[in-house]
């Protein structure tokens, strides 16, 4: 777990985190941060405009989760279920936050039949993209679902194939940004909804110099920053990072399919003061200029908050909350 997104009534709605578009908007009403777990059973809720900004827990029919979103028109949650192997929609959060319910109801789901091992999601409006990372149970198979909401579930519209390893991946417009796990680079599908259900191929893949392991993705379109994961290795926990590409239209552009980016053009957050060992998922809030990260190494997990760096350094994160498993991290602001 953005942007701008037109819903089917034409509401203009800010979302930040992992997965789409935002646009400026300083006069916000709402702002929320959410999170996923995959060893708690739990999804949070925070109300970042509340002087107090108390986090709520709220127990779901999902032990295992990932890619969390919030909509508040709809008041729901979706996850991509890792227990249930589905998509799942928990609704009256509002209600369940001024009450103190602990359990959200689930009310609607796709079938359990069409994807395991799901890593990220991405969402614009009724559109909800599942990333699948290979597995036994899935022949092996890296593949990207692409569902509509609806008001009975979900419909599954397409599936890409893909040829490399899926973790993080990111809606911008009409543009798929995807990161290729257990590599340092990222890929782009222009016009994804263009392609036929089969094989998808790369419009362009780059090499972000200095990234050991992408995971964690996000980009800001008020900003034109990217904003990336570093997870190095799975088994340490120091040697994670966060890596800003401001200029990214540009910077992207002007490098060639293949190519690399400079960490010239990089501004990085690493080092022992970070607490960054395997930062699994970020969002970013525009406004506010903060950065959330889901980290799940260190102490069984963390949701760390940064302020946007304007130099690279090994910066401490202005907030450290502890958040059992936590696997995906969203913001949405309107």
């Amino acid at each position: 777990m953005k942007k701008l997104f037109i819903t089917s009534a034409f509401l203009f709605i800010i979302f930040t985190s992992c997965d789409s578009n935002d646009s400026e908007n300083t006069n916000s009403t709402e702002a929320v941060l959410v999170t996923s777990s995959n060893t708690s059973g739990k999804i949070t809720y925070q109300d970042l405009l509340s002087t107090s900004a108390m986090v709520k827990s709220f127990t779901i029919a999902s032990l295992d989760a990932e890619g969390v979103s919030y909509n508040s028109d709809t008041d729901a949650i979706i996850v991509a279920s890792r227990t249930n192997n589905k998509l799942e929609t928990y609704t009256g959060v509002k209600e369940a936050v001024k009450t103190g319910l602990d359990n959200l109801k689930l009310t609607l789901s796709s079938l359990n039949t069409e994807f395991t091992n799901a890593r990220e999601t991405a969402v614009s409006g009724d559109i909800v993209i599942v990333a699948q990372d290979q597995l036994a149970s899935n022949g092996m198979t890296n593949k990207l679902f692409v569902y509509k909401k609806t008001a009975t579930g979900f419909s599954l519209l397409k599936t890409f194939t893909t040829d490399f390893k899926l973790w993080g991946i990111h809606l911008n417009g009409n543009d798929l940004y995807a990161v290729a796990d257990l590599t340092g680079d990222i890929v782009l599908f222009k016009d994804y909804m263009n392609n036929a259900s089969g094989v998808i191929t790369a419009t362009k893949r780059v090499t972000i110099a200095g990234l050991v392991r992408t995971h964690g993705i996000t980009y800001s379109a008020s900003d034109d920053t990217m904003i990336l994961t570093d997870v190095g290795s799975a088994t340490s926990g120091t040697d994670g990072g966060l890596i800003f590409i401001k200029n990214f239209t540009s910077v992207f552009n002007s490098t060639s399919a293949g190519g690399t980016i400079a960490q010239t053009n990089q501004i990085r957050i690493y080092g022992s003061n970070s607490l960054l060992g395997n930062p699994v998922d970020v969002a970013y809030d525009h406004v506010t200029k903060k950065v959330y990260v889901a980290e799940r190494l260190n102490a069984g997990g963390e949701v760390l908050t940064y302020t946007y760096p304007t130099a690279s350094g090994d910066f401490a994160p202005t907030n450290v909350r502890l958040e059992a498993g936590v696997t995906s991290v969203f913001v949405f602001r309107k």
